[in-house]
């Protein structure tokens, strides 16, 4: 269930960042290096969870700017995740272990620090502007953020129970 006021969201980002770096802390740079399913490796999908919480505030800037917001992104709609994730793949391919963790922390204090900033209205008042749908900023937030970090996580954990398997 999405969150529905500034404080759970604040609160819930901040815990499912705290149970993936928990876990993303313990990681080896070769395993997270290692690639996996579609040749996308845990370097990979963490660097992407970064990325996303800067289209995120980018959405929201032009949003509130008056500016066409573009999502995913310029050039591509819905429907080219895939083709759009693997292009980003290939744009952070020379990000190395180090670089993909401080990057999400730092996107991650980025959008704390964007979080605290809002009133309760500007995140929960109505409809995120230039979103062409009903989603409140607060809610889009939570996708960028806890609703990634969650799924991140499941999915590193399945690659570390695959690497533990393999290794007995």
């Amino acid at each position: 269930m999405p969150a529905t006021s500034k404080a759970e969201l604040i609160a819930r980002t901040e815990a499912d960042y705290a149970k993936l770096r928990s876990v993303i802390d313990t990681i080896p740079a070769a395993q997270a290096l290692r690639p996996r399913e579609e040749e996308t490796s845990i370097k990979d999908v963490v660097a992407h969870r970064a990325h996303w919480i800067t289209l995120y505030l980018g959405w929201y800037a032009d949003g509130q700017a008056g500016r066409e917001v573009h999502f995913p992104a310029p050039g591509y709609n819905w429907g080219q995740l895939k083709a759009y994730n693997a292009a980003l793949r290939a744009e952070q391919k020379a990000l190395d272990w180090d670089a993909a963790r401080a990057m999400l922390d730092a996107q991650h204090r980025a959008l704390i620090g964007f979080l605290e900033a809002r009133s309760e209205q500007e995140l929960y008042g109505g409809p995120m502007k230039g979103a062409r749908n009903d989603w409140t900023a607060g809610r889009w937030a939570e996708a960028a953020g806890p609703s990634h970090y969650r799924s991140a996580l499941k999915w590193i954990r399945a690659c570390l129970r695959e690497d533990s398997a393999l290794s007995d």
